[in-house]
């Protein structure tokens, strides 16, 4: 995706993987820390394609995205050899960070994970955090109004607790 491209796609899809047996644990599906692994490699995908903030923009300007909050949730486990992709939605930005939504799908098209991030811009010379450049917000701005008409996710701002009924 080039600096002058203003469509986007919504939400943006990641290319398929498969979960490989090194990411199965003991109860004969995939870890926890892989669904994690997977939706960080998913980001650095749409970063670097379609966002142009990935680790080549990294090394240039010494500049990166740090997780600030990652608020994950298994609907669906999946079991080694599963096929799945990630759909990238843009919820929010700033000058600074950024508010996603993923959504870890089976190739049924079952939702089996989501991942809700809150990200900074980063400066790592000075490890403080740095506005994206007027190219970049410009970007996000195209993406938001791409995504803008997606539905709110059931799990975006979910409370963590235990539910009781009263």
């Amino acid at each position: 995706m080039t600096n002058n491209q203003t469509r986007y796609d919504s939400p943006i899809k990641t290319k398929p993987r498969t979960v490989p047996k090194e990411w199965i644990d003991y109860n004969g599906h995939m870890n926890v820390s892989y669904y994690s692994l997977a939706f960080d490699q998913a980001i650095d995908e749409v970063f670097e394609t379609v966002l142009g903030i990935g680790i080549s923009h990294t090394k240039k300007v010494n500049q990166g995205p740090y997780v600030l909050q990652n608020n994950l949730h298994y609907l669906d486990e999946f079991l080694e050899g599963a096929e799945f992709n990630v759909n990238f939605q843009l919820i929010d930005y700033d000058s600074k960070r950024l508010h996603v939504f993923l959504e870890m799908i089976n190739v049924n098209g079952k939702t089996c994970a989501t991942s809700e991030q809150l990200l900074m811009n980063v400066d790592l010379t000075k490890r403080r955090s740095a506005p994206y450049p007027e190219w970049v917000t410009q970007r996000l701005a195209g993406v938001l109004a791409a995504h803008g008409t997606l539905p709110k996710p059931d799990q975006l701002g979910a409370h963590l607790g235990i539910r009781r009924k009263r």
